[in-house]
């Protein structure tokens, strides 16, 4: 079974709704739902080999030098939060459909929500630990999206600035904990990490790791003391808040306890540390939610209290709380995220969500009502419900531990006094919002919502219902597949039976519900108590950090940069001095035993010309254009120097670059004076910077000297002889770029189309003042596009564009290439634009730029993506020969398309750039795309 479709069909699934949504709510809610609907089916179709003890593996090799591979696990822990994750996500979506208004971007909602959906997969199922940090951070990225999805809200903006800031941050220091687990076990390999255990908890890094993996995990999952940032997500729709609370984000910390918990456990530094906070979480979260009157504030921090419940078991030194952690995890999925929807409907349906206001909702919508109330109980722990089950675990393997030698008794009482406070808060839940009087002021009458928004919360509940009465048959082999998963060893024996007889667990059972039931009895004391404190608005000392943290950033700001380039360039010059002038120090000579070339007088010549050119660019700085004339000359005798050197393909990449830099300058230049003033220089300072340059010549220079004539190992030898054979090319330099470095030529083509596309963003919303005259005051020329330039550019345009081609198809095998090819085909384009204008040009090139660069960057990842197809590395080149009548024998690489892919690229974002810029020195209005 290929694993990578699991990921993959939710991953394409997220440009289903920004496609579809012109269509209606109801088509886009069920297009949304297609990809992820057969991607659960496929985690369906692998239950069985999941059960009898497999586990599924696929894997496509990306970066293998590295050890960065595109790898993915099934196996029963992944089993199950694939299910939640796609199971509840599929039921949010329905939801969804129902909740959201007619002014919500629907197709953008569902865009962001299966992104989350594929960041959780990506989590759950990888095999690599990079490749689940780069996930870990896109489970970020797309909960701040979605907890910023009203973004007109200004705790919207802030809860996901805030979510986003603590989740990153904990994510860098799990991803150094990460590469010290992999550098440590020598490979970042999953399944060899888990089965390297006595390796890690040995290493002299372990206590680091723990602490940096402890991070990641506890402020993804809201530990304390990092629990703040969850309830101020509570400002992103309902929908959301269901998926994140009981499926994804928060659920992916105490995952990643599950995952490495053979590997990291077993040790007294994990079971303090771990156990401490998920006790201390526990009790935090419980105490508060009992306080809130928000009905989705309640839920919030009820989830913060059972995520410390999930991570105190974990924290236990038993097999069986390791169990009963992974047994909570399902129990509290399922009725978190009917709660939520049910606050959900009745927000939408009442108009509040103040539970001050919310008073006896059981008359106006008593079937809501009924599945809120069923689901608030298995929150509470209540018996024939699934949450009571897990909570007699908590209770029977908090009495079977010794994490604090003489005072492990307390961990027990404290853990039934939170359960008693979950009684509590629950009990409010139920008494304050459908019973104790009538509705206070609401913005509108309540009733029951449509029909098949209730459909999800139904079919949560009756699973709440089935798991407490049949727990075996409904979860067992679920649980016992994912248990094995996290123990990687044979299960102790346990049982999923209601009834266990009357013992110690359910004693602490019955004493949190009657203590439960006591504390809401007596609420109004403990309120009046609470009330003695002044709230902690953890939003409010949020934005004081960070109004802090800019204010002391300008400062530091203001001191480094105070607007002088020359005082910049001088602390760049003098540090690059001492750094590689100290060196220098202590070589005996600067000659080295290699021959050195001779000298004739062509080199002379150039060399003259080069230095000349160099000191004219200085001295004339002020004369803008001649500047730029005596640079021009730098560049030309640079490429020059390349094609002397036996560099073709690097002379002619410097000579397309130099003509389209020069075109760029000109562009620019034509806003600008043509004269600046020259600035009088005291003695002094002429003195001071003659010493710096001349000293800066003089280690340079003996640095090129003393490199030249010593000998030197480099690897293109190895490229040498395996381009060919490995790439299928005789151009050294072009198999280099498109085969054995493609993955940074992929990045760098990335880095231009995103430049590219900044640079027009820029220029689209800029208004310049365009000068009528020169700087002498002679206007310029009325005819703009003189007749011979247009007929002498009209005619070279087929000849630029031949050549490009002939330049594009010989480049696998002699100099040339995508780059250089589509520079030519690029600026032979502009050339039309000088020569006839850019409405002539509107009419006859009439499409976007930026489609190009969209095209360019697609075509370049997709024959990287093929060699997967035939389980090799990423971007591998397939080449081979073949032979036509009247054509003869030639060549076909994978590599043209990769290079293709390149030249769209080049051509996109050059023109997007130029083009644009071009038309601002017409007093045209920039077109959209660059058009």
């Amino acid at each position: 079974m290929n694993l990578f479709w699991i990921p993959l069909l939710p991953l394409l699934g997220t440009l289903v709704p920004l496609l579809s949504y012109r269509f209606g709510r109801t088509a886009t809610a069920a297009l949304t739902a297609l990809l992820p609907a057969l991607s659960l089916l496929l985690v369906v179709q692998a239950i069985p080999a999941i059960f009898a003890g497999e586990a599924l593996t696929w894997q496509a090799e990306w970066i293998p030098q590295i050890g960065l591979n595109l790898a993915f696990h099934l196996d029963g822990l992944g089993l199950l939060f694939s299910l939640l994750i796609l199971g509840i996500g599929l039921l949010v979506i329905l939801y969804a459909r129902y909740y959201l208004s007619e002014s919500d971007h629907m197709g953008r909602f569902y865009s962001y929500l299966i992104l989350f959906m594929t960041a959780m997969l990506g989590v759950v199922l990888s095999n690599n630990l990079l490749q689940l940090w780069f996930f870990w951070e896109l489970t970020s990225i797309s909960s701040f999206l979605l907890i910023s999805f009203w973004s007109h809200k200004s705790d919207a903006r802030k809860g996901a600035r805030m979510a986003l800031t603590v989740t990153g941050a904990g994510g860098l220091a799990l991803l150094g904990g990460l590469i010290l687990m992999g550098q440590t076990v020598g490979s970042y390999d999953l399944r060899t990490v888990l089965a390297s255990g006595d390796v890690l908890r040995e290493s002299a890094v372990y206590p680091i790791i723990i602490v940096l993996f402890l991070l990641g995990a506890f402020t993804k999952s809201a530990q304390f003391p990092f629990h703040f940032w969850l309830p101020h997500a509570m400002a992103a729709p309902t929908p959301v808040s269901a998926y994140l609370h009981s499926a994804t984000m928060v659920k992916a910390g105490v995952f990643l306890l599950a995952r490495f918990y053979p590997v990291l456990a077993d040790t007294d530094l994990w079971f303090v540390i771990v156990s401490m906070v998920g006790l201390a979480t526990l009790l935090l979260g419980a105490y508060t939610a009992l306080f809130k009157h928000d009905l989705k504030g309640l839920l919030a921090y009820s989830t913060i209290s059972h995520l410390g419940l999930i991570t105190l078991l974990f924290g236990l030194d038993t097999e069986l709380a390791a169990i009963a952690a992974v047994f909570h995890i399902i129990n509290h999925a399922v009725f978190k995220a009917s709660l939520f929807m049910a606050a959900g409907i009745i927000d939408h349906e009442s108009g509040s969500r103040d539970m001050r206001q919310l008073n006896g909702l059981w008359k106006y919508m008593p079937y809501t009502a009924t599945l809120a109330m069923v689901a608030a109980a298995s929150m509470a722990g209540v018996p024939l419900l699934n949450g009571f089950l897990s909570k007699e675990m908590l209770f029977a393997e908090t009495l079977h531990q010794a994490t604090l030698g003489s005072l492990s008794w307390l961990i027990p009482l404290l853990a039934t006094i939170g359960g008693a406070l979950a009684v509590a808060y629950s009990l409010r839940f139920i008494h304050d919002v459908f019973f104790n009087g009538e509705p206070i002021n609401l913005p509108r009458t309540p009733h029951e919502p449509p029909r098949y928004m209730r459909v999800p919360v139904e079919i949560l509940v009756v699973l709440c219902l089935l798991v407490g009465i049949v727990p075996d048959f409904a979860v067992g082999d679920l649980l016992n597949a994912a248990a094995s998963a996290v123990l990687h060893k044979p299960l102790p024996d346990f049982s999923l039976a209601v009834w266990h007889g009357f013992n110690g667990p359910l004693l602490m059972s019955l004493l949190a519900v009657a203590g439960g039931i006591t504390l809401y009895y007596n609420r109004r004391h403990l309120f009046a108590f609470q009330g003695q404190f002044t709230d902690f608005d953890a939003k409010i000392e949020f934005e004081k950090g960070i109004q802090w943290t800019t204010e002391k950033a300008a400062v530091i700001h203001r001191w480094l940069d105070n607007a002088s380039l020359q005082r910049y360039v001088f602390l760049l010059v003098v540090f690059a001095l001492v750094v590689a002038g100290w060196p220098l120090l202590q070589l005996e000579g600067a000659a080295g035993s290699r021959p050195q070339l001779p000298v004739n007088g062509v080199a002379l010549v150039a060399a003259g010309i080069l230095i000349v050119g160099t000191l004219a660019t200085v001295m004339f700085s002020h004369l803008r254009l001649l500047a730029l004339i005596m640079i021009s000359i730098v560049g030309l005798i640079v490429a020059v120097a390349f094609a002397y050197f036996s560099a073709p393909d690097l002379a002619l990449t410097q000579l397309s670059v130099e003509v389209a830099t020069i075109i760029l300058f000109l562009l620019a230049l034509y806003f600008l004076p043509q004269k600046t003033p020259l600035r009088d220089s005291s003695p002094r300072r002429i003195v001071r910077d003659l010493s710096i340059s001349s000293l800066v010549g003089a280690v340079i220079g003996t640095l090129c000297y003393a490199m030249l004539t010593r000998p030197l190992n480099s690897i293109s030898e190895f490229f040498i002889a395996n381009s060919k054979t490995g790439g299928g090319g005789t151009n050294v330099v072009n198999v280099i770029l498109v085969d054995f470095r493609g993955f940074d030529t992929l990045g760098e083509i990335t880095v231009l189309a995103i430049a590219g596309l900044g640079i027009y963003k820029l220029l689209a919303g800029m208004r310049l003042y365009v000068p009528a005259a020169d700087s002498d005051g002679r206007p310029w020329a009325k005819d703009k596009n003189p007749m011979m330039l247009a007929l002498v550019s009209q005619s070279l345009l087929p000849l630029a564009l031949l050549v490009s081609a002939y330049i594009f198809l010989r480049g696998h095998n002699m100099p040339g290439g995508g780059f250089i090819a589509g520079l030519i085909t690029a600026i032979a384009l502009i050339q039309q634009y000088i020569a006839h204008g850019v409405a002539w040009m509107k009419v006859r090139l009439n499409f976007p730029y930026h489609g190009l660069i969209a095209i360019g960057l697609l075509l370049a990842t997709f024959s990287g993506l093929g060699s997967w197809l035939f389980e090799r590395p990423f971007l591998t080149t397939w080449f081979d020969y073949f032979s036509l009548p009247w054509v003869g024998k030639f060549e076909l690489a994978s590599a043209m398309v990769f290079d293709l892919g390149v030249y769209f690229t080049v051509i996109g974002a050059t023109l997007l750039i130029l083009a644009n810029l071009g038309q601002l020195t017409t007093s045209e209005r920039p077109l959209p795309g660059g058009k």
